[in-house]
């Protein structure tokens, strides 16, 4: 029985052929694009004198990919491949009649498995293709085995080497595919530009020589290599494996070798190409084509009838017709090509990019552990500066108690001398007249040598320990992180704007991070070009600031920040608040009985007692002036004008508490009023009509009074500090209106003097 695992029969010769079918897409699109026009491809228009790359390029396009040779008489498989007669014959698989086409039987048995053969025959040249029983060991030239004979009642089967589609030959064979003669005649002329070029250029020197190469003297077809014959023995011995390559002469030897035979080295002139005829009526050209069988036909076939039902065309007609088909798709084809050119460019670009970006990031990460190494080389200086003084101060200690005790021991060694020689004495009333000092002195010096006095007052060790298990583990662990830290923001400056003593800013990421930005820091300065503080904290891209100082102007920043850390501040903004302030009383803090309308500028009480309503606006630095008019004033109330505290009480008139500070008055008179404290008595009062106007200076600290433009009475009040509201106090006998965004007073009089 005959076995046969096609999927390795591609891949004899050439082992990369399982790649070959993108690579060779890839490279004649950069032919055609050479040579693509408005019109339909001709034989003419094919790229086959073009530059040495595109011509290198195309020569993939005309091997065979059986023997990797150009093609000779080529034949077209069914499935639009292209193989040689020759390799066709020698790659022709017999099979006993009835059994499973070889295709459908490596679908569904393990043991025509031909994708794990593809994987041993990229590893293998030796492999030579396919297996078999037979006790055949014929072999072709480029080490295909040839079966025997077909065998009667054999069914022969042919399959394609790149898509492994396997077709029955009928009763005509081979003769049943038709010959690619188009192909036949692009290869004959390939090789007549490729023998011109070749005789016309320098001799071909060899591909492996280190220094110097010489001439070469063989080419392999296979390898597609040129070599000497030093290098041809060392590098490609015609043995083992590299047995079945061919070795061919360099091709300006072989356009030698042609023009010493013809003649003046002139190029033999490319016979006229015969009309192709048909198969099975060779007297026939062809003449129609069959949409269905998608092949050409002549006219006996149609006779025949065996186009019957077939949508048949003219031949010329669909022949200018798939011309322009192609020539459409490879215009579509050389857009793609561009693209890709473009994005070659772009890689190499990035190639670039990744070696100056790789030598910085080599340097920062050199100059950070550095900074490591310099902190850790100050500290250890430090450590050993503290292990120095201990190990003085314990040598000075034990130096001292040496002197000490060496002093201490020869006195006492003196006196013991002393005392032996006294023992020594025999005249009794002499050692007596000295016995009792002798005896004291003796006892003195025992005591000296009291407990701990002949113990050392530090020890050897140092009681200092270094702890560097948790920075050991610190170190061992430093790693990069995946990621960057985020972008500095961009300030949207078209939607950064400031209304009365607040400022609103909007920003946006620069690019898309790979670490999603979790949050923003907005920073500010204090109006003086002082130092920055955080004023918000969040997600959101659109802050509106309240509170601000009028007639200041603020810097601005922010930045973004991730699970990997802070990112870098923005640029600066400046924004500046209002000259003046503008505002109006305020219905949240009011007390329940206060009444406002027009905009909550004219206020008014529903109670007999008096009761509080702040402004809207807060002050605490800056000149600030504004002005009350009295729109109803019956029966002689004392309404109260001034400033006060956030939390002053509402339920009182304005001054009674220590969080307000005021001018009460009425029809005649008007007295300052502050935590109940009556103070400097004016003449003169308001009715219907008047304006009393309040101005703040807190440059100066002081708080004074107008009637009807007029100052009333001395600066009011003094060393004031903090943050201040407009504030007044009303009863149900009074309504006033709130006049706002003026200018101090100062300033007003002023305009009216000039």
């Amino acid at each position: 029985m005959w076995r046969f695992k096609s999927s390795k029969l591609a891949r004899s010769v050439n082992p990369d052929h399982n790649l070959r079918p993108s690579l060779r897409m890839r490279k004649v699109v950069w032919g055609a694009v050479q040579s693509l026009g408005a019109g339909a491809f001709s034989e003419k228009q094919l790229p086959l004198s073009g530059p040495p790359t595109q011509t290198g390029a195309m020569e993939e396009e005309l091997k065979c990919p059986v023997c990797g040779s150009l093609f000779k008489d080529p034949i077209l498989l069914p499935c639009s491949h292209n193989v040689c007669l020759g390799c066709a014959r020698n790659i022709t698989v017999q099979t006993p009649e009835g059994e499973t086409p070889v295709q459908s039987r490596a679908s569904g048995s393990s043991d025509y498995d031909y994708l794990d053969m593809d994987k041993m025959s990229l590893y293998s040249e030796t492999d030579s293709g396919y297996g078999s029983y037979t006790p055949c060991q014929l072999k072709s030239p480029n080490g295909v085995r040839v079966f025997p004979p077909a065998i009667p009642h054999r069914q022969c089967t042919l399959t394609c080497p790149l898509c492994h589609r396997s077709v029955s030959l009928d009763e005509r064979g081979l003769r049943g595919f038709p010959r690619n003669r188009l192909l036949e005649a692009i290869v004959a002329r390939y090789q007549q530009t490729r023998g011109a070029s070749s005789s016309s250029s320098n001799a071909v020197k060899c591909q492996l020589c280190d220094r110097n190469p010489v001439d070469a003297a063989v080419m392999c077809e296979q390898c597609d290599v040129y070599y000497c014959n030093a290098c041809q023995q060392r590098c490609h011995p015609s043995r083992g494996p590299l047995a079945k390559h061919r070795l061919v002469p360099p091709p300006n030897k072989a356009a030698g070798a042609g023009a010493s035979g013809g003649g003046g080295g002139q190029q033999p002139p490319a016979t006229a190409r015969k009309p192709a005829t048909c198969v099975d009526h060779e007297a026939e050209n062809f003449s129609m084509y069959c949409s269905s069988c998608k092949a050409p036909v002549c006219m006996k076939c149609l006779e025949e009838g065996k186009h019957a039902k077939h949508d048949v065309k003219p031949l010329a007609v669909m022949w200018k017709q798939h011309k322009c088909q192609i020539s459409q798709a490879l215009n579509g084809v050389s857009d793609k090509a561009k693209d890709a050119k473009e994005f070659l460019v772009q890689l190499k670009n990035m190639l670039q990019q990744i070696q100056e970006n790789g030598v910085e990031f080599e340097a920062c990460l050199v100059a950070q552990c550095d900074s490591l190494i310099e902190a850790l080389t100050r500290q250890k200086a430090k450590l050993l500066t503290k292990v120095t003084k201990e190990k003085e101060y314990k040598l000075k200690v034990v130096r001292d108690q040496i002197t000490h005790c060496t002093m201490k021991l020869r006195q006492t060694t003196g006196m013991m001398e002393y005392c032996l020689e006294v023992l020594k004495e025999n005249d009794p009333s002499g050692f007596l007249q000295i016995s009792d000092a002798l005896i004291k002195r003796v006892t003195s010096s025992q005591d000296q040598w009291v407990k701990g006095a002949l113990e050392p007052k530090v020890g050897p060790d140092f009681d200092l320990t270094l702890n560097t298990d948790s920075l050991l583990q610190t170190i061992l662990q430093l790693d990069f992180c995946q990621g960057k830290v985020p972008p500095a923001p961009l300030l949207q400056l078209e939607k950064c704007c400031t209304r009365n003593n607040s400022a609103t800013l909007a920003w946006r990421v620069a690019m898309p991070t790979i670490n999603p930005i979790e949050g923003y820091i907005l920073e500010l300065d204090d109006g003086n070009g002082g130092q920055y503080r955080e004023v918000y904290v969040g997600k959101e891209t659109v802050c509106t600031v309240d509170g601000l100082h009028f007639n200041s102007s603020y810097n601005a920043r922010v930045k973004a920040y991730n699970s990997i850390g802070v990112g870098p501040y923005s640029k600066t903004v400046m924004l500046k608040t209002s000259d003046v302030a503008w505002f109006t009383f305020d219905p949240t803090s009011a007390h329940r009985d206060i009444v406002l309308t027009n905009d909550n500028q004219t206020v008014s009480c529903n109670s007999y007692d008096d009761r509080v309503v702040l402004g809207t606006a807060a002050f605490s630095k800056g000149i600030h002036y504004w002005e009350v008019s009295i729109d109803r004033y019956d029966n002689h109330p004392d309404p109260a004008f001034g400033i006060a505290r956030i939390n002053t009480m509402k339920d009182m008139m304005l001054g009674k508490d220590d969080k307000a500070w005021a001018m009460y008055v009425d029809n005649n008179r008007s007295w300052f009023m502050h935590n109940n404290s009556h103070t400097n008595r004016a003449e003169g009062g308001i009715t219907k009509g008047s304006t009393v106007g309040v101005l703040l200076d807190l440059t100066k600290r002081t708080l004074t009074f107008y009637i009807n433009k007029e100052q009333h009475g001395p600066t009011a009040f003094e060393n004031l500090d903090g943050v201040f509201v407009p504030a007044v106090s009303l009863n149900r006998n009074v309504q006033v209106t709130l006049v706002t965004e003026l200018p101090p007073y100062s300033e007003r009089a002023l305009d009216t003097n000039q």
